[in-house]
């Protein structure tokens, strides 16, 4: 006879064969704690490997498979990993990394997101400690900038979204809350301002949020690549005269092409003036209030209105971590906050909390950001944050010195913090403009630096963004080396 208690076996049985948990544990650290080692392996031997390498075919032709319908080992998934994908990654963790603005991550960051995925926690809202450590995270940055206790802040994916946001919020503070519902109408005519070194999501936040980025008036910069003051001011009275409505000027705080900052405090006064939203688009340098030698850069910062930067850039947190920080919270409600009876709150329980953060974002399924970059301010302190910072610009302003020295090479823009512009020209100076398109493959080839290429004034350019915390010296000396090797082996054409 089938009784109660067989019953209950049959129910425990199937509970046992659905669960994704193993059923031996004890495998299952053996295998993590190899995961974790080769990790550290991998971390600590960095400076000998290629920066970046190519991936051959048969590493990707592992990628072209079908889906998985049976459960395989994870042991052999490890080492599809450790076979394919580690050697190959994008390289901004190794100390030659100089490319694009992408910070190096760090092994007390690494292991927090080990954390946060075992805790796999949702922070859209309720009462949960998560929460409570994006509070505090808040609370940091707001001493970080020195900003108000009406202040609030959000975990958004990088300083693209983050400026989309602040693009909203500054919209309901000139339209109102209702433009959520009503949309934009013929008769606002809203137009913004930042200079012509500006990021470019900041006009494809434009173009999503409905706005045009034709709206965004892009201002001339000077010769050290700021917003001109004068011209904006023109702009700004022109638009006033021809019916538009001003709304939103965006200061840089470390442009993307060469790392210029804008007045900023001259940026306040001109927004006061003309009642605009002061948003700050900090991604690169906003953080580098953390250094002592290199604050007075960033003066005026901590009277914006909204600031976007990113902890995964020079704070060193691994991706993603962009942060918003807004001088008044509420701003944030205005424009995010709605009613859904899903999200019912209560006075006690798990649907407790007097902070949501999907009422301040446009986010409801958030992962829990704020743990490593909690770990990271708390292992390592904001002090040697800064001191990271500055070696940085120490390195920055050792590369410009070096090029200075070289008849073959070029500075191309003023070095603000720690982006570098050059060019090879060769020591007659009548080398093509487009070599440097040549020498930078050739550079992310052989794998011992990566620069990256951008333009200035229409020219390609040598970019060496120095963001790792792991950079040295002899980083920059390869850099230098065989930017020089490289440019004196091309077969030129005589000009």
């Amino acid at each position: 006879m089938f009784s109660l208690q067989d019953a209950g076996q049959a129910a425990d049985d199937r509970r046992v064969r659905t669960s994704l948990d193993p059923d031996d544990w004890q495998a299952l650290r053996k295998q993590g704690h190899q995961m974790l080692d080769d990790m550290f392996d991998h971390l600590q031997t960095l400076g000998p490997k290629p920066v970046w390498q190519h991936a051959p075919a048969s590493a990707r032709a592992l990628f072209d498979a079908p889906l998985p319908v049976e459960a395989g080992d994870l042991a052999e998934v490890h080492a599809i990993f450790r076979e394919n994908i580690l050697p190959y990654g994008s390289g901004n963790i190794h100390p030659g990394f100089m490319g694009w603005v992408q910070g190096g991550g760090t092994v007390a960051g690494m292991l927090a997101e080990m954390l946060a995925g075992g805790l796999n926690a949702n922070l859209g809202g309720r009462d949960h400690m998560p929460i409570e450590v994006e509070r505090q995270i808040i609370r940091w940055t707001r001493q970080i900038f020195s900003f108000p206790e009406t202040a609030g802040g959000i975990f958004l994916t990088g300083a693209s979204q983050a400026n989309f946001v602040a693009v909203q919020i500054a919209r309901c503070r000139k339209l109102g809350r209702n433009v959520r519902a009503t949309g934009l109408s013929a008769e606002s005519r809203l137009v913004a301002y930042a200079s012509s070194e500006v990021h470019g999501c900041v006009p494809r936040a434009f173009e999503m949020s409905g706005i045009g980025s034709d709206q965004l008036r892009r201002i001339p910069v000077d010769t050290l690549g700021r917003i001109d003051l004068d011209a904006l001011e023109q702009a700004i009275l022109r638009d006033r005269q021809e019916g538009f409505t001003p709304f939103l000027l965006i200061g840089s705080a470390g442009t993307v092409n060469t790392g210029a900052v804008d007045d900023l405090a001259a940026l306040r006064g001109i927004a006061d003036t003309h009642d605009l939203h002061f948003h700050v688009d900090g991604a690169l340098g906003a953080l580098g209030v953390l250094s002592e030698e290199l604050a007075p850069l960033f003066a005026g910062i901590e009277t914006c209105d909204s600031l976007a930067f990113d902890f995964h850039k020079w704070g060193q947190v691994p991706y993603d971590a962009g942060f918003l920080l807004v001088r008044d919270s509420e701003w944030q409600r205005q424009a995010f906050a709605s009613d859904a009876a899903y999200l019912s709150r209560a006075a006690t329980g798990l649907a407790a909390g007097d902070w949501w953060p999907c009422d301040y974002g446009p986010d409801l399924s958030r992962g829990f950001r704020a743990l490593k970059t909690w770990f990271t301010l708390k292992t390592y302190g904001v002090k040697a944050l800064g001191q990271a910072m500055n070696a940085n610009c120490l390195l920055a302003r050792e590369l410009a010195w070096r090029i200075e020295q070289e008849p073959a090479l070029k500075l191309l823009a003023p070095v603000a913090l720690n982006i570098v512009c050059f060019a090879y020209v060769g020591a007659e100076g009548t080398v093509p403009a487009s070599v440097n398109s040549h020498i930078v493959e050739r550079l992310h080839a052989e794998g011992r630096v990566a620069p990256s290429l951008t333009h200035l004034n229409g020219q390609p350019a040598i970019r060496a963004a120095i963001v790792n915390h792991r950079t040295r010296q002899t980083d920059i000396d390869a850099l230098v080396r065989s930017v020089l090797i490289i440019g004196s082996q091309q077969d030129l054409p005589q000009c």
